[in-house]
């Protein structure tokens, strides 16, 4: 993979979602949903580092 092309990506699928969801407060709530999925994903993945780093 280039090394824009997963920015490109993200920005497209970005324009697509708030294209097709015109109510501000939806897309609002969207935007915390995605927030908090990918602040999730890193927790998860600290503590995985963490538990590997004390075996």
């Amino acid at each position: 993979m280039e090394e824009n092309s997963l920015p490109v990506l993200i920005s497209a699928m970005a324009n697509t979602i708030a294209a097709q969801t015109p109510n501000d407060l939806e897309l609002g709530l969207l935007s915390a949903v995605f927030t908090q999925l990918g602040d999730t994903l890193a927790t998860i993945l600290a503590l995985r580092a963490i538990e590997q780093s004390d075996n």
